[in-house]
């Protein structure tokens, strides 16, 4: 180990970074169980897993926060993930599941099978990543010229997910009587969310987590340039169409559960670049910790800070992430 710090002068800060991730998710965590309208000590989160006692206190935490707080950091996870993939297979620092259309692709399946066909909600992500994979599809159609433009990819996303957002404004037009449950979801946020979404979004974030940890190395080589990345052994197209498939299941599966939630996969992986460094194998894991820390913290902040009222987490990211997103745009316009 200290052989590795003295090889690589930026191992200890990237070890500093990742620990303090770490901490900051534990203490998201924690918070995220204890705040709400019901208080609840520490003491009280730790009886109910040593030693439950099934009164309403063990309900509150167990059947109601719980289950969200997992839900809001693995949508973390993969939204920072997914964000992580496709800037790094675009090379474009302002991709990202919403920016490109991917999360309005998701949402307009995922809400058309909660709207006209409710009794298949079990098929939501599977309908969410098969919406996620042909916008990326029709984007990729749109923006290729000799190659994948990011100006024209930026323009293709921004109209597809206007395209697909008149989808969904037309499905709640004509079934106006169903649209109540979606309300929520179309804004973004975890109210309600329960063990059965639990059971909904881990086999899709185990699968993509796997995947993404085993793809930073064709990340990587993808950062020298395509020539270069042959040069290696890469199948660069066959390599981008994975790349791609595996960001539109991480962002769909996130869709599925915590509906049109923007900008994680925007602020988070901008934000560990500069932390961090462009190496995927450093970037990747500690993207995913901030994605989920910064989600949980959001999220309550979000159902706190306006009590009895409850702000969904979609909105409070959407006042944090706008002017993010302008900096950024603004900063590559001077470059």
């Amino acid at each position: 180990m200290t052989r590795d710090l003295a090889a690589d002068p930026r191992a200890a800060w990237r070890t500093a970074v990742a620990l303090s991730g770490l901490a900051a998710l534990a203490a998201a965590l924690l918070l995220g169980i204890r705040v709400g309208a019901v208080p609840v000590s520490s003491l009280d989160i730790w009886n109910v897993f040593v030693a439950p006692a099934g009164d309403e206190v063990y309900q509150i935490i167990y059947n109601i926060r719980v289950p969200r707080v997992i839900v809001g950091a693995l949508t973390g996870i993969n939204l920072a993930l997914a964000g992580c993939i496709l800037q790094g297979v675009l090379r474009n620092p302002l991709a990202d599941p919403g920016i490109i259309g991917v999360s309005a692709g998701a949402g307009l399946a995922a809400m058309a099978v909660m709207i006209l066909w409710p009794g298949y909600t079990a098929l939501v992500p599977a309908a969410a990543f098969a919406g996620a994979l042909v916008a990326a599809a029709i984007v990729f159609l749109l923006s290729w010229d000799r190659g994948v433009q990011p100006l024209r990819l930026i323009l293709a996303g921004v109209a597809l997910a206007a395209f697909f957002g008149g989808g969904m404004s037309a499905l709640m037009v004509f079934h106006s009587d169903k649209v109540q449950g979606t309300v929520n979801w179309l804004a973004g946020g975890f109210q309600g969310r329960s063990w059965a979404h639990v059971q909904m979004i881990v086999p899709y974030s185990l699968a993509g987590i796997l995947a993404a940890i085993l793809s930073c190395r064709y990340l990587n080589a993808l950062q020298l340039g395509e020539e270069v990345a042959k040069g290696l052994g890469i199948r660069v197209e066959r390599v981008r169409f994975f790349l791609v498939a595996l960001a539109a299941l991480l962002a769909a599966s996130a869709v599925s559960v915590a509906g049109l939630l923007g900008f994680v996969g925007l602020i988070v992986p901008h934000i560990t670049r500069m932390l961090v460094g462009s190496d995927f194998e450093y970037l990747m894991p500690c993207a995913a910790v901030l994605g989920a820390a910064l989600v949980v913290a959001a999220d309550t902040v979000a159902r706190a800070a306006f009590s009895p009222v409850e702000v969904p987490v979609g909105i409070f990211m959407a006042f944090l992430g706008a002017p993010f997103f302008i900096y950024l745009l603004r900063k590559g316009v001077r470059r």
